[in-house]
């Protein structure tokens, strides 16, 4: 009902009841202003084509109800064009599923654990390619087989000797189960085995796919809320592989260094420019590199948040976001993994409706526009906290202790907010200078 009482959205991510520390949400689900399951059915025509422009209106007001998340959240990351119909939808649905449970395939015919509904978190192979004969790593494999490796050798080397590529993959499946361990572990959906195993299934098979990237420490965290969202396996893949087409690049290292470096030379410049003073501070706190922004940049402000406030922040980002032309890029004839966000600027854009924060870029012909709203949402966070960072702040300890003390005390729509706003402020003054 219009202007009914709000509802608490934390029902529908239950907490195991031992985890009294959790932060609650403030995320609420406010009738009139969040997106409705009944709003939702009623901006599709008969044959199935999404009023996009009205949904994205409806995200930016007051989010999405988790009832419909997942499925929403299939068109704002480009699995789906609002314009095709619900046939041509399930058709690509279809394929798609067809074609996760080929590489799926594949990654079991190397490693059988792949899909037995287990998971391992211990090395079952050395780096020039032999299975490691340790008693815990065959009881993780096969309960079974009590220290008995001959099987485990055999299911490792099917087709003979393994190629450069296996063996790489197989030395980051324990680190995968490691990190899905401790991953979203105060929610009741992971208490399960199966949902435990999921997550790592997921993650083993996109290492795989993604052999320039592999797996990345944080990525647990990014695909998670897929597989509570989304019930089926191959859908919440294909919903974390649009993801990771926006965020792969955080996670490519070269020598030295790590992707999310480069939005944190970003994040520095902006700071700069929208608040010098802070800027100059955290320099002669030998903290210019702002380092201590990493990990809201890697995971997206998944720690930051609780569960669901996290939630309710990417998708009022990505509708803000919102890019008519991102299905279309990545359904290209040859479109791979490697085609990320970013790939389609300087073409001419389509007319069609998009996100307040695409339609400001729109307007600008430099490689600022280029920048993510995340950029300007982590900026926003160290706006609201100069005074006290400036203050407070003698060290880069400091620094990262009154970042952390926000935990479960920011407010994802005053960021988004505050975001756009020193987005404008940027461009403003980027332009003067």
């Amino acid at each position: 009902m219009w202007g009914g009482p709000a509802e608490p959205a934390d029902s529908y991510y239950a907490v195991r009841p031992e985890c009294t520390d959790v932060p609650r949400t403030r995320f609420k689900i406010k009738p009139g202003k969040t997106l409705s399951a009944r709003k939702w059915q009623a901006a599709f025509s008969l044959d199935g084509h999404l009023d996009i422009g009205k949904t994205l209106h409806r995200i930016q007001r007051g989010g999405i109800h988790p009832s419909i998340r997942g499925e929403v959240w299939e068109f704002l990351l480009a699995c789906y064009d609002p314009e095709s119909t619900f046939d041509e939808r399930d058709q690509i649905r279809q394929h798609r599923r067809v074609q996760y449970a080929r590489w799926k395939n594949e990654c079991r015919e190397i490693f059988p654990v792949i899909g037995s509904g287990r998971y391992i978190t211990a090395p079952v192979i050395t780096e020039d390619g032999q299975p490691i004969q340790d008693p815990f790593v065959l009881s993780e494999i096969n309960p079974g087989m009590n220290g008995n490796n001959t099987e485990m050798m055999k299911e490792l080397t099917p087709r003979g000797p393994l190629d450069k590529k296996a063996i790489q993959w197989l030395l980051t499946l324990h680190q995968i189960g490691l990190d899905v361990m401790r991953t979203d572990r105060t929610l009741v959906f992971y208490e399960k085995q199966e949902n435990l195993s999921k997550l790592w299934d997921i993650l083993s098979v996109y290492a795989w796919i993604d052999t320039d990237v592999g797996y990345g420490q944080g990525m647990s965290d990014l695909c998670s809320p897929m597989i509570i969202l989304l019930e089926d396996e191959a859908d919440a893949f294909w919903c974390f592989e649009r993801l990771m087409r926006r965020l792969r690049g955080n996670f490519r290292c070269t020598g030295n260094s790590v992707g999310v470096e480069k939005q944190l030379s970003y994040l520095a410049a902006v700071t700069q420019v929208i608040d010098p003073k802070l800027h100059h501070h955290f320099e002669t706190l030998g903290g210019g590199d702002y380092l201590f922004a990493f990990r809201m940049l890697m995971v997206l402000f998944r720690r930051e948040f609780s569960f669901c406030d996290s939630l309710y922040l990417w998708e009022m980002m990505w509708a803000l976001e919102y890019d008519p032309d991102l299905f279309s890029l990545y359904e290209e004839p040859g479109s791979n993994i490697t085609k990320a966000v970013g790939s389609n600027k300087g073409k001419s854009k389509s007319r069609r409706p998009c996100g307040k924060y695409e339609r400001e870029n729109m307007k600008i012909k430099s490689s600022d526009a280029s920048l993510p709203i995340s950029v300007f949402l982590v900026a926003s966070v160290l706006k609201d906290k100069s005074s006290k960072l400036l203050h407070e702040a003698r060290g880069l300890d400091d620094v990262v202790k009154i970042l952390n003390d926000m935990t479960g005390n920011l407010d994802a729509k005053k960021a988004c907010i505050g975001a756009m706003k020193l987005h404008k402020k940027y461009l403003k003054k980027a332009k003067k200078t």
